[in-house]
């Protein structure tokens, strides 16, 4: 027996927080039915003020539901979402895991060819779609178009108010109008209240069980083929438990949760178009992040609850305190996405008085499989040790059946109920993935200590080889971001002629800040073995992000090849 097989993990919980999640027994929208049940005249949703109670909710999917089964949607077939947070997304969501359907989400902002990419893969039955796309999706070659687009209108969900001043003929209104709505062109699209019969779905119609398939998640920052991770209602019903059992003091019924993270995200989804509605909390939808919009929220509906990344949490500690609001109402806040800075957590802690925590996970794991304790047993710079229900291992890259000791890095490797079954249609890639006994490979290069606490090193296939040695981009931002001149860092290999590669960084430095390159890597010489001092460092204004903020390395890389200069081969 490892020294982790013993889950020593167990003792750092926070007081109230189980070993073992009960076995679950719902589906999704079974679920979604029992908080319909519990708090019917509780709000579900809100956006942009227009509230939504759990009894209408409840009626919407099942009304949808029909109309989706109407148009030929039945038990196993795809249903592509490309919406950004609105209550839509929500109904449609579940609508779809009524009729046993597979929701396939996709980024609203994706631009056609990567959209198509995406749909060669799943081949949706029906797509659900922002109207500002419907045209882009009704065009599709005929081999990979849906059989029926729905464009959904998002402002229609907002409160008549709003609508209207929408509509206004002045600059600011076009803008705001033209960057939310769109009006389809292409023939035979339907629009979503075409959608919602009168009639809800019929109580003879078959329901999913725990193990049929509920989502196809693409991850991130694949190359060539697109994977898509298959979830089913178990892995994503257990992981929505787990996460309300790591935070015991929730109040179920009584909690207001930001939905500022995209739906389309496996966190987001996770974390709001499950756990939220779990608990029967209200969902405060933001069609996007953006400061101003989320101020206003506060000041109408404070939130107890937030999962965000650090960005977010860093611009709303700023901007609340400059507006002079208080945060005090967020009793609880989950980071993940990418590494949590310490002065984060101290200014978030400040301005809030409750707890900012870091979690880690992947789109795999449903996504959810660390966090750190929600109390004072956490520790800050690690992503913390297993949910309940979660076991680790921490392995050799090249022979995953050697563990390694406390203290040695390795990869990580995870088993729970929230551990996906497979990449659709893509066996190799699943026997990669997925080991003998339900192990999950992350792919992440980390060390666990005595306690079970973990701390990422670097994700193993960004690790960089030069000169025979591996080197981990994320040691090298690190020592980047100490320098005073620098406010943003990514570093990445680029290939060089002898089959090695040439570490190299991107920078944004602060403002009033002058380049100068070799006065940089003089500087991180004191921080840094000479063969991970960057060979060449190249200026940018700002670096490229997902969604949910996370740099994307693969994309600096792109850039930096292209400008590419003689003194990084």
């Amino acid at each position: 027996m490892t020294a982790l097989a013993a889950r020593p993990w167990l003792s750092s919980y926070a007081d109230g927080v189980p070993a073992e999640i009960e076995p679950v027994t719902q589906t999704l929208i079974d679920m979604l039915d029992d908080a319909v049940s519990r708090y019917p005249t509780h709000t579900a949703l809100e956006f942009f003020g227009a509230e939504t109670r759990y009894a209408r909710l409840g009626e919407d999917v099942a009304r949808a539901a029909e109309g989706l089964r109407r148009l030929g949607v039945s038990h196993g077939d795809r249903v592509a979402l490309i919406l950004p947070n609105c209550p839509q997304h929500v109904v449609a969501f579940y609508a779809a895991q009524r009729l046993g359907a597979i929701v396939v989400e996709h980024n609203p902002r994706y631009t056609a060819p990567e959209l198509r990419h995406l749909f060669e893969v799943h081949h949706a039955t029906v797509a659900i779609v922002w109207d500002a796309v419907a045209d882009t999706i009704a065009e599709f070659p005929s081999d990979i178009r849906p059989a029926h687009v729905v464009s959904v209108t998002m402002t229609d969900a907002m409160p008549r108010r709003t609508r209207m001043m929408l509509r206004l003929p002045l600059p600011r209104a076009r803008r705001s109008r033209a960057a939310l709505t769109r009006r389809p062109t292409a023939r035979g699209i339907v629009s979503w209240p075409r959608l919602l019969t009168r009639r809800p779905v019929s109580r003879k119609v078959a329901r999913p069980v725990l193990d049929d398939i509920a989502v196809l998640q693409f991850t991130s920052g694949t190359t060539g083929r697109p994977k898509a991770a298959v979830l089913t209602h178990r892995n994503l019903r257990s992981n929505a438990a787990q996460s309300v059992a790591w935070v015991p003091d929730l109040r179920h019924g009584d909690e207001v949760f930001y939905a500022v993270l995209p739906l389309f995200h496996a966190y987001g989804l996770t974390l709001c178009l499950t756990t939220a509605l779990s608990v029967g909390a209200r969902l405060v939808l933001f069609p996007t992040f953006d400061v101003s919009l989320t101020l206003t929220a506060m000041r109408r509906t404070p939130p107890t609850f937030l999962p965000a990344v650090p960005p977010i949490y860093d611009a709303l500690a700023r901007a609340t305190s400059r507006a002079g609001l208080t945060l005090t109402t967020l009793r609880n806040a989950i980071s993940g996405a990418m590494a949590l800075p310490a002065a984060t957590v101290a200014r978030w802690e400040e301005a809030t008085g409750g707890i900012l925590v870091e979690g880690y996970g992947m789109t795999e794991s449903s996504p959810i499989s660390l966090g750190n304790p929600m109390g004072p047993r956490r520790r800050t710079g690690t992503v913390g040790i297993p949910f309940p229900s979660t076991e680790i291992r921490v392995v050799d890259p090249e022979d995953p059946t050697v563990d390694r000791a406390p203290g040695e890095s390795g990869e990580l490797l995870v088993r729970g109920p929230q551990v996906f079954r497979g990449y659709w249609n893509q066996p190799d890639e699943t026997a990669r993935t997925l080991l003998e006994g339900g192990w999950l490979r992350t792919g992440d290069i980390v060390v666990a200590d005595a306690d079970g606490f973990v701390t990422v090193v670097d994700r193993l296939k960004e690790l960089i080889i030069t000169g025979g040695f591996n080197i981990a981009p994320s040691e090298v931002e690190d020592a980047l971001l100490r320098d005073a001149d620098i406010l943003d860092a990514a570093v990445v290999g680029i290939p060089r002629p002898d089959g090695g590669e040439a570490v190299t960084a991107a920078v944004v430095l602060r403002e009033g800040a002058t380049f100068d390159a070799d006065a940089i890597r003089t500087r991180l010489r004191e921080h840094l073995t000479a063969y991970k001092v960057p060979r060449a460092i190249v200026p940018f204004d700002t670096l490229p992000r997902s969604m949910v903020g996370k740099v994307l390395r693969r994309e600096v890389r792109d850039e930096i090849m292209r400008r590419r200069r003689p003194d990084i081969a």
